[in-house]
């Protein structure tokens, strides 16, 4: 059944009352919706379980022994007004002690087994189950050996939609994995393929929300859908400002999916509104290794359509740009073959270029998509239409056919995005009527 206007507003501030009076009963640190299992196992009794998740499904971000978890303790695990270019350096992995060892918390999987879910299923995004592949990688169906149950691959060749054969495996489907905001992060497209299974074959869609680490603003122009990729899937904004269960209240609500809506219940965090600066625990895909790549993400990810390398290959990938033969800068660094970075651009090449790990972080945040940084590197190499490779990949970024031209003939990163301030200003209005959090 399809959402009317009417019931979806009176749905939201239902929600959103409950919330209230329920966050009482918790400190004011965030608490996921993964947490909430008072709120969502009635809805998993006598059913057949899938769980759509990664790494990063671990209830309530619960961690010990981590540097960037002890820093921001005392702050509910929140960016804090001081010291914020320091703690975005602090890398997801590194222990509060050197030689220490970080221990998580237990993963949506492992917790739902124990407290007597059926899980049935666990669907793999890009990066695999434990999120060690590198992007796009080919990654088979397994079977998790912690707890026996198989690993559905959704990154096996043919469809990313799931098969009949796999839905039928399941009742409902959990979804609990970490995002970070961008329309050419995959986990949204992945969680719309399998939203687009659920509603052809009638199974229920639970979803426990995570916040939006790039949820304070929107940004970019909205996806011209002839640019329609597996890196850009629906029309929205680059920088969407949603969580993964706001977005798919909008994916019910505007009809994105062929096969109708699909049976969805978002199960919110508490305690969160869109200006909260939300820390991950961990990395999200192996080339995202702490928080500054975390914000730079939305503007650096555009070298990946370019002959520039981000850095994969580093320890500080999408937080630095180089190459070979860009002259009159002072850093360099050489990409080595890593776990996550098998085969990257110019390995074990000296690349030239701009290090802007020492970037103050609020520069970072108030300029939002930056495409200074293109723009710097475009015209260093001066080499003209050959910098954006040999294929559209970087229209498939962009998603629009506009930016190559803009930025060969000259134009500012102020010039370029003054022409999607409209696409922004409409997006916001539409993506209104589904968000579950105050913009304050």
């Amino acid at each position: 059944m399809g959402y009317n206007l009417k019931f979806l507003i009176i749905t939201i501030i239902a929600i959103s009352l409950t919330d209230v009076l329920a966050a009482r009963t918790y400190s004011r640190r965030v608490v996921l919706g993964d947490e909430r299992f008072e709120e969502y196992q009635p809805l998993l009794q006598g059913k057949r379980v899938a769980v759509f998740s990664n790494q990063t499904g671990i209830v309530g971000d619960k961690v010990t022994g981590s540097k960037l978890a002890d820093a921001l303790a005392e702050y509910g695990g929140c960016f804090p007004r001081k010291r914020v270019d320091e703690i975005s350096l602090i890398p997801f992995t590194e222990p509060s002690v050197p030689g220490g060892k970080i221990e998580y918390g237990q993963h949506i999987v492992d917790a739902l087994i124990e407290k007597g879910v059926d899980v049935k299923a666990i669907f793999s995004p890009e990066h695999g189950f434990r999120g060690n592949a590198d992007a796009g990688e080919h990654v088979s169906s397994s079977v998790d050996e912690r707890t026996g149950v198989e690993i559905l691959s959704l990154y096996e060749k043919g469809s990313r939609i799931p098969s009949k054969e796999k839905t039928d495996k399941f009742d409902v489907l959990v979804i609990d994995i970490q995002d970070v905001g961008l329309r050419y992060y995959t986990y949204y497209i992945t969680m719309h393929h399998l939203m687009e299974a659920c509603a052809r074959d009638g199974k229920q869609v639970v979803i426990l929300d995570r916040p939006n680490p790039n949820g304070f603003y929107v940004d970019g122009p909205v996806l011209d859908m002839k640019f329609k990729s597996g890196v850009g899937w629906l029309p929205i904004t680059t920088v969407h400002g949603m969580t993964l269960g706001e977005l798919a209240l909008m994916i019910n609500g505007e009809k994105w999916l062929e096969n109708g809506t699909c049976d969805l219940t978002v199960i919110p965090c508490l305690n969160y509104t869109h200006n909260t600066r939300y820390s991950l625990i961990l990395p999200p895909s192996p080339n995202i290794k702490d928080m500054r790549a975390v914000y730079l993400y939305s503007s650096t990810c555009y070298f990946e359509g370019t002959v520039v390398s981000l850095g994969r290959g580093t320890q500080f990938p999408f937080e630095t740009y180089g190459h070979p033969a860009m002259t009159g800068y002072s850093f360099s660094f050489v990409p080595r073959s890593i776990p996550g970075a098998k085969s990257p651009q110019f390995l074990d090449e000296e690349c030239h270029g701009v290090d802007l790990r020492r970037k103050p972080l609020r520069d970072i945040w108030a300029e939002k998509i930056n495409l200074e940084y293109v723009i710097d590197a475009y015209r260093n190499l001066n080499m003209g239409d050959k910098f954006f490779g040999k294929n559209n990949f970087f229209e498939l970024l962009a998603g629009v056919d506009w930016f190559r031209s803009m930025i060969g003939n000259g134009s500012s990163a102020a010039g370029i995005s003054a022409r999607w301030a409209s696409d922004v200003e409409n997006f916001k209005s539409r993506r209104a009527l589904y968000l579950l959090y105050p913009e304050i």
